[in-house]
């Protein structure tokens, strides 16, 4: 497998161009699509999230590769091909697997070790299976990738080191407005990061929550589940007068909650009394003037950043998962290379039964008259021969095959017993097991 990763996110590119560059609406199903049917890929994945859009891809071509997936993301992203060259990276091969890795162990979120990376990454997998654009390559990739972030998370305190976005969004609007608890919050919006939001604002403690939605029956459905009311879409203005703190994630494509909007909600509050704003929706929900209005404390993921750049995370946690990364990319590396050499050492096996085989009949031709117990021994000891020929080597040739370089072992065999390619691609041919789910932790899931 030749992995490549190309993409950007919040530490190569400004929010503003992660804006535009947002993936919405059927965006990532046909991005995938066209991904996968592109010349040099065979697999494709994509990770999508507010802080990032990275496209995983096995490629028999680098440059090609690079290339075509570049003006694909260009054409699908809606940004100038140029432009987002600019703020691009690439990994490619051991760099790829150990980005993904670090990914998964939330050591590239914006903020360090939040845990909410693993379902995305979850969730980026099951499209590519959903839309049959993984096959056996980036399907135990991925899986990999999630064990890791897991053991990450289980054998350090990484997720003490930084919060999730919705918490450190949260803190950074207490810095100005006070502790959340006792507060009236307004949620808007009810898809995935909402619903965090909203549950994480249920447990701090709020005294009220109210939600609001387009689709009115996924608002009521949030809401039963923590107690909090609901208002209609079109209320949102007058429930902003009301409230003390709303957080906005509505994967719309355009501005939600207007300048004007949000000056007439604080003008109907009380006298000195300070409204805090949380966007985290990619593009914006929150029309960036409302930074200028008085009585307003807006954080929007433009603030988080640097805010998060300025937070030091624990480095005795961070130091423990890159090693734990470290050696993870190592043993996966050195197992795909071991089962790269596989199909040939079956095949060598197969070429060898067959020639036993062969040579066994031809005597049966020779020596008719030969006792079926004798002729039964002759050919078990003729096969233990074979096996006891072929022992050393394939063990020994698995074993070199696991250390950088391995491939060319393989490439010896078939030169050496003159393989016929056709058998080797048979076995790699073979059926793709369906993946194993991973089980999550319920703070990770």
């Amino acid at each position: 497998m030749s992995l490549l990763v190309l993409g950007l996110s919040h530490r190569t590119a400004p929010v503003g161009l992660l804006e535009r560059a947002a993936l919405t609406g059927d965006s990532p199903r046909r991005l995938l699509h066209a991904a996968a049917a592109a010349a040099p890929v065979g697999e494709a994945a994509l990770v999508a999230t507010c802080n990032r859009i990275e496209l995983y891809a096995d490629v028999d071509k680098f440059h090609a590769g690079v290339a075509d997936l570049s003006v694909l993301l260009a054409e699908h992203s809606g940004v100038d091909l140029e432009e987002l060259t600019a703020h691009l990276y690439v990994h490619y091969e051991d760099r790829a697997v150990h980005h993904l890795f670090s990914v998964a162990c939330g050591l590239d979120s914006m903020v360090v070790g939040e845990g909410q990376i693993l379902g995305q990454l979850r969730d980026a997998l099951g499209l590519a299976q959903e839309q049959h654009t993984a096959g056996r390559g980036l399907n135990e990739l991925f899986q990999q990738a999630l064990r890791v972030g897991k053991r990450a998370h289980s054998e350090t305190d990484i997720d003490k080191a930084g919060q999730s976005l919705v918490t450190f969004g949260l803190e950074r609007i207490a810095d100005r407005t006070g502790p959340v608890e006792g507060k009236r919050a307004l949620v808007v919006g009810a898809g995935s990061m909402s619903s965090l939001a909203a549950a994480t604002l249920a447990r701090a403690g709020v005294v009220e929550l109210v939600i609001a939605n387009r689709t009115h029956e996924r608002a009521v459905r949030l809401a039963e589940t923590l107690d909090a009311r609901v208002v209609p879409f079109a209320d949102v203005a007058l429930a902003m007068a009301e409230t003390d703190l709303v957080v906005s994630c509505t994967g719309a494509a355009g501005v939600v909650l207007g300048a004007d909007e949000i000056a007439a909600a604080v003008a109907k509050r009380a006298p000195g009394s300070l409204l805090g704003v949380l966007d985290l929706a990619m593009p914006r929900d929150v029309d960036t003037a409302v930074h200028t209005l008085d009585g307003v404390h807006l954080v929007d993921l433009e603030t988080l950043a640097e805010a998060a750049q300025a937070t030091e995370a624990g480095a005795r946690d961070v130091d423990a998962v890159r090693r734990i990364v470290g050696t993870e990319v190592d043993a996966f590396g050195a197992a795909q290379r071991a089962a790269a050499i596989t199909p040939t050492v079956v095949a060598l096996r197969a070429m060898a039964s067959e020639v036993v085989s062969t040579e066994l009949e031809r005597l049966d031709g020779r020596l008719p008259e030969l006792d079926p117990r004798a002729r039964a021994e002759l050919a078990q000891t003729v096969r233990r021969v074979v096996d006891k020929l072929l022992h050393s080597p394939t063990v020994r040739v698995k074993q070199l095959a696991g250390e950088p370089g391995g491939a060319s072992y393989a490439e010896a065999l078939r030169e050496l017993f003159d393989l016929d390619p056709a058998a080797v691609r048979a076995v790699v041919g073979a059926p793709v097991s369906a993946p194993v789910p991973v089980q999550l932790r319920g703070d990770l899931a």
